[in-house]
């Protein structure tokens, strides 16, 4: 990048700078900044996404933004659906949701269809910082204490962290000279967001349509009545070829083209940056969402993954950009995990998404086998950081609880009122939530600063619980029964600030768990 001619603002200082104000951007600003950080948001776009873009948020997309307390707003919007159908032939052929009421511990196991404008509305609502639109990042500057950036309208932000969430052609990576390689199948999709009026049998469901033993077109519901069509044709796009192609996929049935809303194409990419983080992993500059990983929206899985990138990282820039006193190498290591973590769940999304594209040129029945062999990436409930070398995961595991996996979604019970509750309903975030399972005398009190702490006892033995944790060791623990719970279970649980499991394991293990990590502050 080059540096700008134009006569510079004073210098602004904060904590986290970010690049982009799509969704990604945008949660880890809130993020962020709820965990006490100050940032600034650039943005090239001339304002906010109004139509168009990705059209479904997942199981784990959704446990994440009901954590975030933003999934009650969106559900008023969305529409829920966990049903995928063929018709070839002028009838449905097959219909199938096992993939999603076959979830465990999962509370909400379908999609929800709504438009990321939408999304990215609620967000920005909920977000107490300006956005810089119409502003291009020209210059970054790395040092081994912060990051200067600079725009082209002489903004310069010093901070000491940036997150470069500005898409597909990112100014930030191509600046930091980060490969961003991968394949391009000639395969170029219309999409269309219209109303429609038809005779073909409404439903709430995702609708592969089969012609001359092709899947070249979907159909997919949307909020307000809408219809979102992803149509595959060789040759010259039109908006014009693209309904034609419709309508004979939907024969004999009739569909009129009311009011298209959206009529946009795109070719399928498939790419993914050499690392995620500057000086090769060791850096302040971090990469996230389309600027990180790019691939065909088969799945849906491009929403849904920028999301996920900026729920696993935030906190961890949040920790390491607050906290002056961590121990030697804490930072890097909170930082670098997320590189480690992500970077491998993006090329198994990629793999996905790949695999689904390509039948779309085969029959249903083949890419409905496609879904469902891969159905953990697309609810989003599968993806996992187990064996993957995080310095943030500790392999191991009892029953249901396994380190690297998502924390389940369990149903609790109160001690002393007896509500019943699901844990994702209470989780914070930002901090680590440490469960003890069954019995035992544990002291927290050097923990407090990083850490809340649940008690979930067995049913036999949650009445002989009175106020704060059993035996009267700690009374800052809250405590639950659980059906989970056996009279034999007697081990702790660390799960990480992105609701995935850090540790499982008996005695003082959490502990040594948190220490090894060194994001205990120094005192």
């Amino acid at each position: 990048m080059a540096e700008n001619s134009r006569p510079q603002e004073p210098e602004e200082h904060v904590d986290l700078a970010i690049v982009g104000g799509g969704p990604t951007g945008l949660l880890s600003a809130l993020l962020a900044s709820r965990l006490g950080l100050s940032v600034r948001i650039i943005d090239a776009k001339p304002g906010p996404l109004e139509v168009g873009r990705a059209d479904a948020l997942n199981a784990r997309t959704q446990q994440y933004l009901e954590v975030v307390g933003i999934l009650d707003e969106l559900l008023s919007f969305g529409i829920k659906c966990n049903t995928s159908s063929t018709f070839s032939e002028g009838e449905f052929k097959s219909r199938q949701s096992h993939w999603w009421t076959s979830l465990e511990h999962c509370f909400r196991p379908n999609f929800l269809m709504i438009g990321q404008p939408v999304v990215e509305r609620v967000l920005k609502d909920h977000l107490d910082v300006p956005i810089c639109y119409q502003e291009r990042a020209i210059s970054i500057t790395e040092t081994d204490d912060d990051v200067v950036l600079i725009t082209d309208q002489g903004r310069k932000v010093r901070s000491n962290y940036v997150i470069a969430a500005d898409g597909a052609r990112s100014t930030v990576r191509r600046a930091l000279n980060i490969s961003f390689t991968g394949t391009k199948p000639e395969m170029v999709w219309a999409v269309l967001d219209t109303f429609i009026d038809t005779d073909f049998p409404l439903c709430p469901e995702i609708i592969t349509f089969q012609l001359k033993g092709q899947s070249r077109i979907s159909w997919i519901p949307r909020e307000r009545g809408m219809a979102r069509f992803y149509v595959l044709l060789d040759g010259k796009i039109t908006q014009k070829r693209a309904e034609d192609s419709i309508r004979e996929h939907m024969a004999p049935h009739r569909i009129d083209f009311v009011k298209t809303e959206w009529f946009s194409t795109f070719d399928v990419k498939e790419r993914i940056a050499s690392t995620f983080v500057s000086n090769h992993g060791n850096g302040r500059i971090i990469l996230a969402g389309d600027a990180a990983h790019v691939h065909s929206v088969n799945g849906g899985q491009g929403l849904n993954t920028g999301i996920a990138d900026a729920f696993n990282l935030s906190w961890r820039v949040a920790t390491a950009a607050k906290n002056t006193n961590l121990a030697p190498d804490a930072a890097a290591k909170l930082i670098r995990s997320y590189d480690t973590e992500r970077r491998t769940v993006a090329q198994e999304v990629i793999d996905v998404a790949a695999t689904l594209v390509r039948d779309t040129a085969h029959t249903a029945r083949q890419y409905v086998s496609t879904i469902e062999k891969n159905a953990g990436y697309i609810t989003g409930m599968g993806v996992s950081y187990d064996g993957v070398g995080s310095e943030l995961i500790t392999e191991s595991e009892r029953g249901i609880w396994k380190a690297g996996k998502r924390c389940p979604d369990i149903w609790l019970n109160r001690i002393g009122n007896d509500e019943a509750i699901r844990l994702y309903s209470i989780i914070p975030y930002g901090k680590y939530l440490v469960l003890f399972l069954g019995e035992q005398d544990v002291q927290t009190s050097s923990f407090r600063n990083i850490c809340t702490y649940f008690a979930l006892y067995s049913r036999d033995v949650a009445k002989m619980a009175t106020n704060g944790h059993k035996n009267g060791s700690d009374n800052k623990i809250e405590t639950f029964s659980s059906d989970i719970v056996t009279g034999e279970d007697r081990f702790a649980v660390v799960v990480r600030p992105d609701t995935y499991i850090g540790y499982v394991g008996e005695s003082d293990g959490w502990k040594k768990y948190l220490e090894q990590l060194d994001i205990l502050y120094r005192r």
